[in-house]
Parts: structure tokens; C-alpha cells; sequence
């Protein structure tokens, strides 16, 4: 019977098991007649990570270094210490201050509120915290606000060239024109009525700014500073930037615009500009007298001729 010889040489075939085609051929299971090595992957060597706890140091260093940079030249926070800014600030806020367009010859404006240091002694006899280690750190990088740094927080209502006034209890006027300032503490008046800086009328120098608390009645601002060497102006060299945010406590938050009283033109004309203006008029007059007395001498003599 041929059964059995067909069945013997059906498993040496091409096709079978034993094959050059089958699955333990050289021709496996790729098809490709290579044989498909499943241990090459776990033989390869696994590139070691590096601990966590070796990377946080450098990982700490960045973000300080960072925090360092972004305190020194864009953003850094300070905390109100008093109520001399109230409403608009309450003691114990934090807000954010622009230090960055500074660095671009920005100079501070009318009606922003504005950070800066000491000028001559504003803060002589108040109290200071001292802060411990931790607070030193933080506070250098710029993680929290700063405890020795001795700054204040007013707003700018005078720049350089204006005149600022206040008689009886005001309005607060800027070359002339009165402010509407609705950012005044609830119950104070614009001007304080005292003999001790409450009534001036001062101009504004080059390079320097007058600046007032909006709690009029509670500070100690520009007013009662004008026997110091500055004469109550805060040089623009110690204005440290402008306050943009109230950033703390999150029930606060709020950002600080500038007043829309202080979008009218509160300049204050030039001198040579005001020469100038008077001067016009003066030289159409003479030259229309001159064309007037002029017309008949030339009429005449053509006459004549």
C-alpha cells in the first residue's frame, strides 16, 4: 500500500516540519529565512537613571538661580506694611512690581503706584521685623518680599515740570486742573488742612516725582517731607517700579490701573511754547501795520511816475 510511503515523505517535504519552509526551517516563522532572535533586546545594556535625590540639588540651584534673575530684572514682591494706601492697598497685601520697563528708561507716571526706596530718611523711628534665616533667603531671591529692604508705596501724582497744589480741602489740583480722585480713603478730604505740609503748591524738578498716600489723613507722603533734602520729591533714581498686582491673598486680587483722572492733559505748557504762542499774534499785528502803512507810499509813487 502507498499510503504509508506517502505519509513518511509528506514529513521530509518542502512544506513540512522539517523543512526548509516550515517553522523550524531556516525559513521560520519571518518568512524571510532568517531566524528571528527574541533575546537581542534583553541582551542590549539598559542606560542607568540617575537618582532623583542626585538631580533635586541641581534642580534647586536652577530654580534659584532663576527666581534670582526674575526678582533682579522683571517681577518682584513686596508687602504692605501700613494703611497710608488704603483703600487701594490694605496692610498685609502683596503686590507684584514691574521692574522690567525701568531697565528700558521707563520713568513713573501720574497716577501710578509706585515702589521706592527711602529718599532722606521717611522711615526713620518706625518699627522693622526682624527677619530670621529662612526670611533673609527667601527674601534675597525674591520668594518672598523683602524685610530689610527699606521701601514705600505711594502714588505718583506729580512728574517732572508740574505744579501740585492744595488749598483748604481741596480738590488736589496738577498745573491748575483739579482731580476727581475716587481712590481717596472713604471720609478724608484731598488736602489735609494743617500747618505742617497739608497746604503747598510746589513744582515738580527734573528727575524727580511727588507722591501722595490715598489715605490722605494717614501719610506721612510728599507733604511732610519738604524740609528734607529733596524737598519732598522722591528722586526717579530710587523708584524701585511700578506696582501692577495685587497678587495676595487671593480674596484681594486685583490689578492697579491708572486713575482715568489722570487721562486729561494735565501738562504743563512750556515756557518757550507759551513765548511762542504770545509771540504770533504779536509779529501778524506788526506785519499788517507795516503792509497797511506800506500800500499808499506805493500807490502814490506809482501815481507820481
Amino acid at each position: 500500500m502507498n499510503s504509508g510511503g506517502s505519509g513518511d515523505s509528506g514529513s521530509d517535504s518542502p512544506g513540512g516540519p522539517g523543512g526548509p519552509g516550515g517553522p523550524d526551517g531556516p525559513g521560520g516563522a519571518d518568512g524571510a529565512g532568517t531566524p528571528v532572535d527574541d533575546g537581542d533586546q534583553d541582551e542590549r545594556p539598559k542606560k542607568k537613571q540617575r537618582s532623583f535625590w542626585k538631580e533635586l540639588p541641581i534642580l534647586i540651584g536652577i530654580a534659584l538661580v532663576l527666581a534670582l534673575l526674575i526678582k533682579t530684572f522683571l517681577v518682584q514682591a513686596f508687602s504692605i506694611p501700613s494703611d497710608s494706601m488704603q483703600n487701594t492697598l490694605q496692610e498685609g497685601d502683596r503686590v507684584l512690581v514691574d521692574k522690567l520697563t525701568p531697565w528700558f528708561g521707563s520713568e513713573p507716571e501720574r497716577g501710578e503706584v509706585v515702589v521706592f526706596h527711602d529718599p532722606d530718611g521717611w522711615l526713620d523711628g518706625e518699627p522693622t521685623l526682624e527677619p530670621n534665616a529662612v526670611q533673609r533667603v527667601l527674601g534675597w531671591i525674591g520668594l518672598m518680599p523683602s524685610a530689610e529692604e527699606k521701601d514705600l508705596i505711594k502714588r505718583v501724582i506729580g512728574v517732572a515740570g508740574d505744579t501740585v497744589e492744595c488749598n483748604g480741602t481741596g480738590p488736589l489740583k496738577v498745573n491748575g486742573k483739579a482731580l476727581n480722585e475716587p481712590y481717596v480713603y472713604p471720609g478724608n478730604t484731598p488736602c489735609t488742612v494743617d500747618d505742617t505740609g497739608g497746604q503747598f503748591k510746589v513744582k515738580v524738578p527734573k528727575g524727580k516725582i511727588w507722591v501722595m498716600g490715598d489715605h490722605r489723613q494717614n501719610s506721612l507722603d510728599s507733604r511732610y517731607h519738604q524740609n528734607d533734602a529733596n524737598k519732598g520729591m522722591v528722586p526717579v533714581s530710587q523708584a524701585v517700579g511700578r506696582a501692577i498686582v495685587v497678587a495676595w491673598p487671593p480674596t484681594r486680587w486685583s490689578t492697579l490701573p491708572v486713575p482715568d483722572t489722570f487721562d486729561q492733559n494735565l501738562s504743563a505748557a512750556a515756557p518757550g511754547a507759551l513765548g511762542l504762542a504770545g509771540a504770533v499774534p504779536l509779529v501778524l499785528w506788526r506785519r499788517r501795520r507795516l503792509l497797511a502803512a506800506d500800500g499808499p507810499r506805493v500807490s502814490g509813487s506809482g501815481t507820481a511816475g
